[in-house]
């Protein structure tokens, strides 16, 4: 076996990685502006499941910008809806951490939870969007549903972000410079990448394409 040859393993591998660095650049600058972040992540995933399955267009940067435009306006309602969410749990925090006393404790637990729970169905979101092209209220239906349906999935695709996320920033506090240039240009396709295989495995749950 050629270590250059062109179909080889090394060279396959070395394309996938580039792809995905043109990915993660493309996801960073399509979301400068916080709203188009929903429509930046949907374009994602688009081309990490593609990649995922070896299906990738050969121009990855068509397939990321074409699914960024016929996306654009599902996935930024999706992502103002989830901003909405978010909005609600920070605010809920601030009052917990205003408590005190037993009560504090009850309503941190509460918190906790809805967070995990927010964070389970979230992560489907944009993978369903990338995929089904679904209106809004489906996709949304259908994450949280999902979410629960594919539990042992839905826990691995979780554990693969809080990991790069300690590693990169908790692990060596030293190298957290280094980290965030990395994320920059791989680290958020990479955990993508990995993310669309359990993504793959949870969508055999679905019966059917939503609708």
């Amino acid at each position: 076996m050629k270590l250059f040859d062109p179909e080889g393993p090394v060279m396959v591998a070395l394309g996938k990685l580039a792809d995905l660095v043109f990915c993660n650049v493309l996801f960073c600058l399509c979301s400068i502006p916080i709203f188009t972040l929903g429509a930046s992540l949907t374009a994602l995933f688009d081309c990490t499941l593609s990649i995922s399955e070896d299906k990738e267009e050969q121009l990855i940067v068509k397939q990321f910008w074409n699914a960024f435009r016929s996306n654009f306006r599902r996935a930024t309602l999706l992502w103002l809806i989830c901003l909405g969410v978010i909005a609600v749990l920070v605010l809920y925090s601030l009052v917990v951490n205003a408590m005190s006393g037993p009560l504090y404790r009850v309503y941190r637990v509460t918190f906790y939870v809805l967070v995990f729970l927010f964070l389970a169905g979230f992560q489907y979101v944009f993978p369903l969007q990338a995929r089904f092209h679904t209106g809004v209220k489906a996709t949304l239906k259908t994450a949280w549903l999902l979410s629960a349906a594919a539990l042992p999935w839905t826990l691995c695709a979780l554990a693969v972000a809080a990991a790069a996320i300690y590693i990169s920033f908790f692990m060596a506090p030293g190298t957290v410079n280094v980290f965030i240039f990395l994320w920059a240009f791989v680290i958020i396709a990479i955990i993508a990448y990995l993310n669309s295989f359990f993504y793959r495995l949870a969508f055999r749950k679905l019966p059917e394409q939503p609708n």
